[in-house]
């Protein structure tokens, strides 16, 4: 001890006492509501549980001056309005079982937490009782008033944190703390389809505007997700997401996760949710990225809107005061489930890359520069005159010369005019001494072809892209990134039916670890020994690498079982052996490829958009970058003023 005195002494001897209502309810708080957005949280929450179908929050200022909850669940009376306020009093469970939770709330902290750091008013009416407020300021009740209100309940939170001034230090700007609450309420608003959210700022006084609105929708649970999710996330994630329902051994899997080829640069549009709450779990984060290693590039983050329906007995939400935390019974059960369905889905899913592929390629054609004059261009052509229609329609007839009906003079027919633009002396008709020609990529396409997905190549350009022609539309092909990935699929499957091939060391290399890290290490030995790193316990805190994969060449036995433990603290597995293997794959696939600069051959093309077809994950590369573009023809045609 830095003091003199060794032992504390009878006068300095801490007292133990008891806190009164109001300190208590302010340390909840601070669990509890952290910013306006966790106040917002705990109330809409509320709002559904009391079995509301609209919600509407407004705020003030961020939420700091003003959070006004309206809902038209099934209200409370007047005798449940001072009880409403009470620590630990709840009508969501009766304390029996804290694992069979059927609701988002069940803790009984939220009203009074806020009731002691802000100035909560309370307006409700239940069925056949009339409608009673309360008001709660700092922790100093009031008592019941008659209200007027015709159903449900109104929540009103003003000051937050006006009795703790120094949470207000922490506080974000109004900017900052709108936009926690949108992501808040568009949580909720993903978790339950069947309510209407509307969220209005009114900041300033007055109507206010409307931030956000998605009206309730009936229906199929995955017709009305599917609206929800267009609605919150946008058109272009619902056009592109794939959808997901897998169950094993009484867990359920649904949801929709978009393709490799709409992926974002930070994981923003990833959306966990577990018996409808939302919910940040490391281990659901950790399979959702894994399922997706294979086909983005480190820097990419997968967009996904994915629900776990158990039963409450197989996870404890009792983790976290605020809730958003959650612990499987079995956490390996779920995140293989996670893993396997969305990896089936992608295979399924083929060759198929997202629309906004094509929508980025039409953005990035330049429109027409308006004149030099700025005035507006005439789009409508002359009408040409009977001669030069005449000319016209005898140079798109491909034979002898033709004459008008007008006797007019013969015109040149479609092998004369050939003759005269391409500077060749040629007999029509007769021996011709054009120069041979390798066969079109027309011609090389099977009948029927620009029916298929891909369609029909017709060319190729700039030595690297093939142009294809579809029943509604074209295709450009990245003939170098399409061909890296069917290379890169061969060789994995080839490994998967062949194993990993391992490389024994002359001399095992020892390498020293703590306790723990020692028999987490061991406890994935079987699958690291299935991608050639064969280690085993060498006694005491030791383990000993006996054997690595032989592909890698000579490589750092013990800085690579020091990046795996650190993989396995921080995400729960490793994929570090998978990913270094798997990158020499794709490098052995990249210079195993089609270079770009090579011409190929008309039946060369079609084949190659075939085994497109027929390899799943061909839609993007090897990095996640698109294969192919599709381009619709109204598309096109609206490049240029057709439509």
């Amino acid at each position: 001890m830095s003091s003199a005195e060794p032992h504390i002494s009878e006068n300095t001897r801490p007292i133990i006492r008891q806190l009164d209502d109001s300190a208590i309810n302010r340390i909840a708080a601070g669990e509890v509501v952290e910013r306006p957005a966790s106040a917002v949280k705990e109330l809409v929450e509320n709002a559904i549980d009391a079995g509301a179908t609209r919600v509407t929050v407004e705020i003030a200022d961020g939420g700091k001056t003003l959070i006004r909850v309206t809902d038209d669940g099934c209200g409370m009376t007047p005798e449940d309005l001072p009880l409403a306020l009470s620590r630990h009093a709840t009508s969501k469970i009766d304390g029996s079982d804290l694992l069979n939770i059927h609701t988002f709330g069940f803790r009984g902290e939220a009203l009074p937490s806020l009731g002691a750091v802000g100035r909560l008013t309370i307006t409700s009416r239940a069925a056949g009782h009339e409608a009673a407020q309360i008001r709660v300021s700092g922790g100093r009740l009031e008592s019941v008033k008659p209200a007027a209100l015709r159903m449900g309940t109104i929540v009103e939170l003003s000051d937050l944190f006006f009795a703790t001034p120094a949470r207000l230090k922490f506080m974000r700007t109004d900017r900052a703390e709108s936009q926690a609450i949108s992501d808040t309420v568009k949580r909720l608003a993903m978790a339950e389809p069947s309510v209407g959210f509307t969220l209005r700022d009114v900041s300033g006084g007055g109507e206010g505007r409307v931030t956000f609105r998605a009206d309730p929708l009936p229906g199929d649970l995955f017709d009305a997700l599917h609206g929800r999710l267009a609605s919150v996330l946008g058109r272009e994630f619902a056009e592109n997401a794939l959808k997901i329902d897998a169950t094993r051994e009484g867990i359920r899997l649904f949801g929709y996760a978009a393709l490799p080829t709409y992926s974002r640069g930070a994981a923003v549009a990833q959306f966990l949710f577990v018996n409808t709450r939302p919910v940040k779990d490391k281990t659901l984060t950790g399979a959702l990225r894994a399922a997706y290693f294979d086909f983005l590039s480190r820097d990419r983050h997968p967009a996904a809107a994915l629900f776990i329906d158990c039963d409450p007995q197989l996870v404890d939400v009792n983790v976290h005061p605020a809730k958003s935390e959650v612990r499987f019974r079995d956490p390996g059960l779920a995140r293989g489930l996670i893993v396997s369905a969305l990896r089936h889905a992608l295979a399924e899913a083929g060759h198929r890359a997202s629309t906004t592929v094509a929508g980025a390629t039409l953005g990035a054609m330049k429109p027409e520069q308006p004149t030099a004059t700025g005035a507006p261009r005439i789009y409508q052509m002359d009408r040409p005159s009977l001669g030069a229609r005449s000319s016209a329609y005898a140079a798109q007839s491909p034979g002898l010369p033709q004459t008008s009906s007008f006797d007019a003079p013969p015109s040149p027919g479609f092998a004369e005019l050939q003759t005269a633009y391409s500077g060749r002396v040629t007999e029509p008709l007769t021996g011709s001494t054009a120069p041979s020609q390798p066969p079109a990529a027309s011609e090389a396409a099977a009948p029927g072809a620009e029916q298929l997905p891909l369609g029909a190549a017709r060319g190729q350009v700039h030595e690297n892209y093939i142009i294809a022609q579809t029943a509604d539309g074209m295709v450009i092909v990245d003939q170098h990134a399409a061909h890296e990935r069917l290379v890169y699929e061969k060789l994995k499957q080839q490994m998967a039916e062949n194993g990993v091939a391992a490389q024994a060391l002359l001399i095992p290399e020892i390498v020293e670890l703590s306790d723990n890290d020692c028999a987490c290490l061991l406890s994935v030995a079987e699958e690291l020994a299935k991608f050639g790193l064969g280690i085993e316990a060498f006694g005491g805190n030791a383990v000993a690498v006996r054997e690595t994969p032989a592909i890698l060449g000579e490589v750092n036995a013990e800085a690579m079982i020091k990046d795996i433990l650190d993989e396995l603290s921080d995400q729960g597995e490793s994929q570090l052996v998978q990913a270094k293997i798997e990158a020499i794959l794709s490098r052995v696939a990249c210079h195993g490829s089609i270079r770009s600069g090579r011409r190929m051959r008309g039946e060369e093309m079609n084949a190659l958009l075939r085994e497109m077809e027929a390899t799943p994950h061909s839609g993007q590369c090897n990095h996640g970058r698109p294969t192919y573009v599709e381009l619709k023809l109204a598309d096109i045609e609206r490049l240029f003023g057709r439509s």
